[in-house]
């Protein structure tokens, strides 16, 4: 050993009374928490939709509780290795808290740690529940999750379908009169039963690219009739809201063009100026350019969209401004729906908004007169 090694003093350090207590004081909270874990495990044991082995959820327990240990003295970090995946993490934490919650009250257990102890969980469950989506995520990618979504969507619209029909009927009174209240009451139903099937609607056609709707072939349409199935379905909530609805046209000639498309890009539209509109009225209108062209306004007097969000207003996914700030439409993915039918049509979606004052959204299609195409198909 060299003089510099023999004579190389290591500082000694005596524990101080405040060392020993932080560490009794720490024991405590390790043996609450081995408490917490068995409570924990128990208690989902016992719950209805249960479904877990005691002896696994005692194992997985366990591993959270030492876990929210490492974690309080600045050891943890990720996922607790070894933890089963199918266990309800975040309900095993939860539960975890509420019996450390019940010790603390009932003075079995010291309380000038507690704020540590409670974040150390808090920070376990933000850690799986972050892995806990990673894993979803992963799940559902590639074409096997868009297929899901999709699925999910379709199946979701059949019942709201069944919504918005038995609460229009009702509101009719085919079952019988109904008070003004009832009818109020129907009317919220049927307007957030409409708002949801047109999200699911939203979210198939994303998933599909948006544009592949639109049928192949044109084919003949009447404006007035694309008019009047919008009006059957939105009129409900029009009518709920106190709003004046118009729909206006000279165009009532046979067209050649995308109907359905048409019929959809339409709707939403409508259906978002309702939504964002709480007096005056909303106004449609389809006015000819030209002999094969018309121009096809929605306009109403809501609100208006603001500076801001109008920059990013035809993205599928957008973030809030800021903190109370809203979304012009659900996610906005039915304008982004919206957009991508125009375009699939030859077209272009134009907005022009004012807050306070309202919004116009207007786009020009290409539509000849069926006689005309007829004759030009012939040449």
């Amino acid at each position: 050993m060299s003089d510099g090694a023999r004579h190389r003093r290591v500082p000694l350090r005596l524990a101080s009374a405040e060392d020993v207590v932080a560490d009794e004081r720490g024991a405590a909270w390790r043996a609450a928490l081995t408490i917490a874990a068995d409570s924990a495990a128990a208690e989902l044991a016992d719950s209805r939709d249960g479904g877990w082995p005691l002896i696994e959820l005692r194992a997985g327990a366990s591993i959270l509780a030492a876990a929210a240990a490492s974690t309080l003295h600045g050891l943890g970090s990720g996922v607790p290795h070894g933890f089963p995946p199918a266990l309800p993490g975040a309900r095993l934490i939860g539960a975890m808290r509420r019996s450390l919650l019940t010790q603390v009250r009932n003075a079995t257990l010291p309380d000038a740690d507690a704020v540590r102890v409670f974040g150390a969980l808090e920070e376990l469950a933000q850690r799986m529940d972050e892995n806990a989506a990673h894993r979803f995520a992963s799940k559902i990618g590639g074409l096997d999750g868009l297929s899901l979504i999709v699925d999910v969507a379709h199946d979701m619209r059949s019942p709201l379908g069944s919504i918005l029909f038995l609460a229009e009927q009702i509101r009719r009174g085919a079952s019988g009169a109904v008070t003004e209240i009832q009818e109020r009451q129907l009317g919220l139903i049927y307007g957030a039963a409409l708002g949801l099937s047109g999200l699911a609607s939203d979210v198939m056609d994303l998933a599909r690219g948006g544009e592949t709707l639109v049928q192949q072939e044109m084919r003949p349409f009447a404006i007035p009739n694309v008019y009047q199935q919008v009006q059957d379905i939105v009129r409900p909530m029009a009518e709920e809201r106190g709003i004046s609805l118009r729909f206006a046209t000279t165009v009532l000639d046979a067209r050649i063009g995308h109907g359905q498309a048409l019929h959809r890009v339409l709707l939403n539209l409508v259906t978002n100026a309702l939504k964002f509109t709480t007096e005056g009225d909303v106004c449609v209108s389809a006015t000819p350019t030209s002999a094969t062209r018309v121009t096809f306004e929605v306009r109403d007097t809501g609100r208006g969209i603001p500076l801001a969000v109008q920059a990013t207003l035809f993205d599928a996914f957008r973030r809030r401004v800021g903190p109370g700030d809203y979304i012009f439409s659900s996610a906005g993915l039915g304008l982004s729906i919206c957009q991508s039918l125009v375009r699939a049509m030859g077209s272009e979606l134009l907005v022009e908004s004012a807050e306070n004052v309202g919004s116009r959204f207007e786009f020009e299609l290409s539509l000849p007169r069926q006689t005309l195409f007829a004759e030009t198909a012939r040449i």
